[in-house]
């Protein structure tokens, strides 16, 4: 890195009303009674009050993910007063992209009216939104760019309609879903978020310098959790394309999403352990830590992962702790952005203060973190 890059400006974009936790049921559609009640446990244990869907309740809907992403870039470049013309970079990071080719960055130029630019198009799940920052910062330290753009979108809702399930193997003959499948259908949402990068700090308001980026994947020492696109059956996972067709892919559940809590609950002292081998190194120090931005899925992986950090010494002070999920919901590659900018947008956040970023990923164990000081107008 031969300069430093500083978040200038976020923004984000949220489709529709705030849907409750009773207005759930009727606007992704019911499954069964024992789904219900399933999804009243996984409430209790998530403890998130409200989310927003993309998607509407008749299975209709105006957007596609690159509009989502497109809408999120708008508020951003707003928000910075920054020319279209001035944006040289975006690197985007979603879990599934509208269309299987081209790459999502592609459909959020597209749709965003950005001009000729470079671009990165990153895929995994919660921890891609960390890739594509990490992207930017690189390329704006690299003297390669004076302005870049990361942005993460989701469109979960769009897999979780009854009819995706209709009809296939996951479904049982009682018309029950295994927990795995119910379980996401009650945490994940839509949305998107950006960040723009730059070389010196906005000329107004509170930047936040990048000081280091760490990401590190597990996946030698787990098997598949998070999956979509997969063929489940005999402990392996068959990818979609592998099936006689694509309608014996669909009638396998291929085309769902679906999480292995068992392990999940696994992973947890892997990134928790991350964090110890961080504190050794000197590049995390708990007590200096001024907020906490740890993006988790449920209240329940919260207690569990304080536990954890607690008994392994490197515990944050929860006062210190900020999140959205409760009233935004598990919105995945975006969450990160969503973090930050609501964070600054809460403007409580001080010039000198150290930002800490905690991104878990349960697609194959992935754990990333980042810190951020807050600095002044450049």
């Amino acid at each position: 890195m031969t300069r430093p890059a500083y978040i200038s400006a976020t923004g984000q974009f949220l489709p529709g009303e705030p849907v409750d936790n009773d207005g759930m049921a009727a606007h992704l559609g019911a499954i069964s009674e024992e789904g219900l009640r399933m999804g009243r446990l996984f409430l209790r244990r998530n403890r998130i009050r409200g989310r927003h869907y993309a998607m509407r309740p008749d299975g209709t809907t105006e957007w596609t993910l690159a509009k989502l992403g497109a809408k999120a870039v708008h508020d951003c470049l707003d928000r910075a007063g920054l020319d279209r013309k001035a944006l040289t970079y975006l690197a985007s990071a979603t879990t599934q992209n509208d269309l299987m080719v081209p790459g999502f960055a592609s459909g959020v130029q597209a749709e965003a009216g950005l001009p000729p630019l470079e671009i990165a198009s990153l895929q995994s799940v919660c921890a891609s939104g960390l890739m594509a920052l990490k992207a930017a910062w690189r390329e704006i330290g690299a003297g390669d760019h004076e302005a870049a753009l990361a942005v993460g979108a989701e469109f979960s809702s769009r897999y979780f309609r009854p009819g995706f399930y209709r009809g296939t193997a996951t479904l049982s003959e009682d018309g029950i879903l295994p927990a795995d499948a119910e379980f996401l259908r009650w945490t994940l949402s839509d949305g998107a978020a950006a960040a723009l990068l730059e070389p010196k700090p906005a000329a107004r308001g509170i930047s936040l310098r990048i000081d280091w980026i760490s990401l590190r994947s597990f996946a030698d020492r787990f098997p598949p959790c998070m999956t979509g696109g997969g063929i489940r059956g005999d402990g392996a996972i068959t990818p979609w394309s592998h099936a006689a067709s694509i309608e014996e892919a669909a009638r396998a559940g291929a085309f769902q999403l679906r999480q292995d809590v068992d392990v999940l609950a696994r992973m947890l002292p892997v990134w928790v352990g991350e964090m110890m081998r961080l504190v050794d190194l000197g590049r995390i120090v708990p007590d200096a830590v001024d907020w906490f931005l740890c993006h988790y899925s449920a209240h329940n992986f919260r207690e569990e992962l304080i536990d954890l950090a607690v008994r392994a010494g490197c515990m944050i002070d929860e006062a210190k702790w900020f999140t959205n999920l409760y009233e935004k919901g598990n919105v995945g590659a975006a969450s990160l952005f969503l973090l930050i900018d609501d964070l600054l947008r809460s403007g409580k956040v001080e010039p000198g203060q150290t930002i800490l970023c905690a991104i878990p990923e349960s697609g194959r164990c992935i754990m990333g973190y980042a810190q951020l000081t807050a600095v002044g107008p450049g």
